[in-house]
């Protein structure tokens, strides 16, 4: 007999995923622009600007952890 998946269960792993890809994306552009503009001689501007974008991309994803996390005590009660 075919076992019956939860909706919420698929749209949370692709969540899930989504959230772990902008980490991974996140961290790879910001070592790879603070690499690149030390190695051009950029101001400290822009560095201050890819750590800006960073930290934004990681402040979305804790608020969607946040919002899964929630999701899924909600799914449980």
């Amino acid at each position: 007999m075919t076992e019956r998946r939860d909706p919420l269960e698929d749209r949370l792993a692709r969540q899930g995923r989504i959230t772990a890809l902008v980490i991974a994306g996140a961290m790879v552009l910001w070592v790879a622009a603070n690499f690149i503009g030390g190695a051009l001689g950029l101001p400290g501007r822009v560095a201050l600007l890819f750590d800006l974008a960073a930290g934004a991309a990681l402040i979305w994803a804790f608020v969607n952890i946040y919002d899964m996390w929630k999701k899924r005590q909600n799914h449980d009660r």
